[in-house]
This record gives C-alpha cells, sequence and structure tokens, in this order.
C-alpha cells in the first residue's frame, strides 16, 4: 500500500473552521479511508496546527475592524441604517459559526488521530539527529521544519526498508519543497527526499508535480 505523509498545514486546512478549509484536504483523508494509501503525520503537528488554528481563526478581529467601520460609516450617510443593521446581523452569526467551529476541534482533532487510516508517530532519537544535521547543513529555515522533514525522512526510509513502496509527501510549505518559487532547484533537499524515496507533492491531490513512472 502506498503511504502519503503529511504535517501542519494539511491539519490546518482539515480542521479549521468551514470557511478556511480546503476541500482537497478533507478528499484526501476520505481517499485515505477507502484504503487508497495510509497518511503519516509528526505528531508534534497536531500541537502546532491546533495553536495555529485557535490564533489565526479567531473571528473577533476581522469582525471588530468591520463593526467599527460600521460605527464611523452609518453616521457619515456611507452606510445606510438598513444595511448597517444586516451587517452586524451577518457579522454575529459569523462570529457564532467560527466560535463553535474553534470549540469543537479538540474533539475533531482527537477523533482524527483514532482513525486507523493515519498513523501519528513521534520523533525519535534517529529523528531528532537528522533533524540537527538538517540544521547544520542549512537544509530549511525554521526549527520546526527541520524536525518535520527529519521525522518525515527517517520514517520513509524505514519505511523503504521494510519493503514499502510508493512512498510521497503533501507539502504547501514552500520552505520544505525542493523547488523554489519560481521553480528553480534546491539541490541539497532534492537530494535529501530522493534518498529516502519521497516524491513530494505541492498541494493535496497527489497531481502536481506529476510523479516519474520510474521514480523509486
Amino acid at each position: 500500500m502506498p503511504h502519503v505523509f503529511v504535517e501542519s498545514n494539511w491539519l490546518f486546512a482539515y480542521a479549521a473552521p468551514a470557511h478556511h478549509q480546503v476541500a482537497a484536504a478533507a478528499k484526501l483523508l476520505e481517499r485515505a479511508q477507502r484504503g487508497e494509501f495510509t497518511l503519516h503525520l509528526p505528531n508534534v503537528c497536531l500541537g502546532e496546527a491546533r495553536q495555529a488554528i485557535r490564533t489565526k481563526c479567531q473571528p473577533r478581529n476581522e469582525a471588530k475592524a468591520i463593526r467599527r467601520f460600521l460605527s464611523w460609516a452609518t453616521p457619515a450617510g456611507n452606510v445606510t441604517p438598513e444595511d448597517a443593521s444586516t451587517a452586524r446581523t451577518v457579522l454575529d452569526k459569523y462570529e457564532s459559526r467560527i466560535q463553535a467551529d474553534l470549540n469543537m476541534l479538540d474533539d475533531n482533532l482527537r477523533s482524527l488521530a483514532a482513525l486507523p487510516c493515519i498513523d501519528i508517530f513521534g520523533l525519535d532519537d534517529a529523528m531528532l539527529d537528522r533533524a540537527t544535521a538538517l540544521a547544520l547543513a542549512g537544509i530549511a529555515p525554521k526549527p520546526f521544519d527541520h524536525a518535520v522533514l527529519g521525522g518525515t525522512l527517517v520514517a520513509a526510509q524505514r519505511l523503504w526498508e521494510r519493503g514499502e513502496r510508493g512512498l510521497s509527501f503533501c507539502e504547501t510549505d514552500g520552505d520544505l519543497q525542493p523547488w523554489g518559487r519560481y521553480g528553480d532547484p534546491k539541490p541539497e533537499l532534492r537530494a535529501a527526499y530522493d534518498q529516502a524515496h519521497v516524491w513530494v507533492y505541492a498541494d493535496f491531490t497527489l497531481t502536481q508535480p506529476v510523479r516519474r513512472p520510474d521514480f523509486e
């Protein structure tokens, strides 16, 4: 069975409040549940994604800015009282819905972690040693990226050594993609993935870039 590695950005795209979600992230999980492949996720991504969702998806900042605008625009005659009332009603519904989604976040993450199609693995000494080596080599700029990449590469190599094939990594973070913004290669990062037999996809559809038929 093929194996697909994911990290925090997939969790965010799947578990964030509805208007932040990416449909392809949910479809990736559906495919895993149908038995097309096993998903693998470093456990450190759970906390990182949870914090990002709770920080970036809070409704109050956006709603507060719009309410301030209405407080100015209505007396100034730029917005009618009727439109202002409608806008405030929509804002109330927006805040209520997002808060309900955030209140369910921990339950949703626990349910996700319990699925048999997802392997959530902890970082062991070999993975942390690999993360240190990646940092010293200047591969990827952020400490958290070193941990995720180190864990993914070591876990993938172990799968390969057990005879597993079809190893992939869904990575939307440009820092961990083996190509630059304009498609220019990152030779050291590409070599690290190739040595672990991991094909990197730029999204959650497992289509781009197209996997080479001869890649193993």
